[in-house]
């Protein structure tokens, strides 16, 4: 460590503080410093203040303190998607399409008031009381809830099914303190119904703890195969191993990933891929392969200082290049976060032959010895295109403004007694429930009273991408997020490919 370069920092701030014409906040005036000082390492060492801190643990930790619902803001106002199984809110009695108009006495719907601080006044200490007034179809008065606050678990796989008789299919989201517990009962419970191969699906998956990942990958390799190892200036090399007591370590298996998938992700990914374990499917990863320590400050503020890299089996650095020698951090960290776009651009996302990798980049895996390749992120066996069909600028603005959501809400709102009774079961659902004149014309409507103006040529060019999104939406407002999934499955294209391999002769080609 350089002493005059700390002392020189040292002597500035105390000069500030004592010597400046006006009073300064010494604490925004050191927080200014790190924050300035962190941009000229490296895009991923950064500061979180104490709220922040808080607030980006929660959804790693596996659970936070408050009534358990899931919600949307319609018209200004909570509406319950679903209370949470065994929470609570269902405890008490809060419905799916409850409207919670006041907390405590103080309202909540039509003040304008922010999601931040309605959050604030839901969440609470375990076992602290809150009171909720809630606005019911069909029921006259507004009905009064008491409802005590608990652990409410955040989960981190979205849906794990049989996606065909003996293929299971499992998304994971994040990877959080509870994803091995959650994955290997999920995993269990398919090989109960009869699953014998399974896609992973990491799409879109932008990490969280080592450890989850090490444990989820450890699920599918022999014992003491290398998962990962990290290295850095003053770190040694780390090497990190299966154990050999994992649950799926010989049935076919397909991972799904795409620009998004970061991280934690790679780490798997890599894994299997490096030791032909299963096909890679989808577009080149993120290329976040950084190792953080978290440096806690007095006031419980956070420092992640980059410490050292990840490296897959066969040697490769997950890490995409970010240039150091920039004199403006602001510069790189925009050249840097601008990397997906410029994916888009130079055609990686359409074509497969648009990606070009020097020797030096290409290595072996380890036991088949077929060829993979470094230079930041992990490049899928098989690339399927980003597909922008049905994609307008009609589109991406009904998603901007919420309109998709909004139409089915309100349709629920309306039809939820009727669908239910209809739909018994979720099957019968997604093979006869279709998008309904009715259901397009309030979508229209909704539109045009959220200022999106509607263009019939770019309507019709993403009419079949609306229609599954509502869909998928009503089936995750009836149901969950299991059956969200099973719907927009049915249209992913990468999906069908991973079912392609498996019943076809790809894998035994590859492997």
């Amino acid at each position: 460590m350089d002493k005059n370069a700390m002392r020189k920092l040292q002597m500035a701030e105390f000069a500030i503080a004592n010597l400046y014409v006006d009073t300064v906040n010494e604490h925004k005036l050191v927080e200014t410093a790190i924050i300035e000082m962190l941009k000229q390492l490296d895009p991923h060492s950064t500061y979180n203040n104490a709220d922040e801190v808080k607030e980006m643990n929660e959804p790693l930790q596996g659970n936070f303190e408050g009534i358990g619902v899931q919600f949307q803001m319609i018209e200004d106002t909570l509406l319950v998607v679903q209370p949470v199984s065994n929470g609570p809110s269902e405890k008490v009695g809060i419905l799916a399409g409850d409207r919670i108009v006041a907390v405590n006495d103080t309202a909540i719907a039509g003040v304008k008031m922010s999601i931040e601080h309605i959050m604030k006044r839901l969440r609470g200490p375990k076992n602290s009381t809150v009171e909720l007034t809630v606005v019911r179809r069909d029921f006259p008065e507004p009905l009064h809830f008491q409802v005590k606050r608990d652990r409410i678990p955040i989960y981190s796989l979205d849906a794990a099914y049989l996606i065909q008789p003996h293929i299971g299919y499992i998304r994971i989201n994040r990877f959080a303190a509870t994803t091995d517990k959650e994955f290997q009962k999920a995993l269990k419970k398919l090989q109960q119904d009869g699953m014998k191969d399974l896609i992973l699906d990491l799409q879109g998956n932008g990490g969280g703890y080592l450890n989850a990942a090490i444990d989820v990958a450890n699920e599918f390799l022999q014992q003491k195969d290398l998962i990962v190892y990290t290295k850095g200036r003053t770190v040694p090399r780390r090497n990190f191993h299966a154990k050999g007591n994992g649950n799926f370590k010989n049935g076919k298996l397909v991972v799904l990933v795409d620009e998004y998938s970061a991280s934690a992700s790679e780490i798997v990914t890599g894994a299997i891929q490096d030791w032909d374990r299963g096909i890679v499917v989808g577009r080149r990863t993120f290329g976040k392969g950084l190792v953080q320590r978290p440096i806690n400050l007095p006031d419980g503020s956070m420092i992640r200082l980059t410490v050292a890299r990840y490296y897959t089996p066969t040697g490769r650095c997950i890490q995409k290049p970010y240039d150091q020698h920039t004199q403006n951090g602001e510069d790189r960290l925009n050249q840097y976060y601008n990397d997906l776009q410029n994916r888009l651009k130079n055609g990686e996302l359409m074509h497969a032959d648009s990606i070009h990798f020097p020797d030096s980049l290409k290595y072996q895996t380890k036991k088949l010895q077929r060829t993979v390749y470094g230079g930041g992120g992990i490049m899928p066996d098989i690339f399927i295109p980003i597909d922008t069909t049905h994609y307008s600028d009609y589109h991406r603005n009904l998603i901007a403004k919420g309109v998709i959501i909004k139409t089915t809400m309100k349709y629920i709102e309306n039809h939820r007694k009727e669908l239910l009774n209809k739909y018994k079961k979720f099957d019968n659902f997604l093979k006869r429930f279709e998008i309904t004149e009715e259901i397009l014309t309030y979508l229209q409507a909704t539109g045009e009273k959220e200022k999106v103006k509607f263009d019939k040529e770019q309507y019709k060019r993403s009419l079949p991408l609306i229609k599954i999104q509502l869909k998928a939406l009503i089936a995750r407002d009836l149901w969950n997020m299991n059956e969200y999934f099973q719907v927009m499955n049915s249209t992913n294209e990468s999906v069908k490919k991973a079912l392609e391999i498996i019943q076809g002769g790809t894998y035994k080609e590859l492997f």
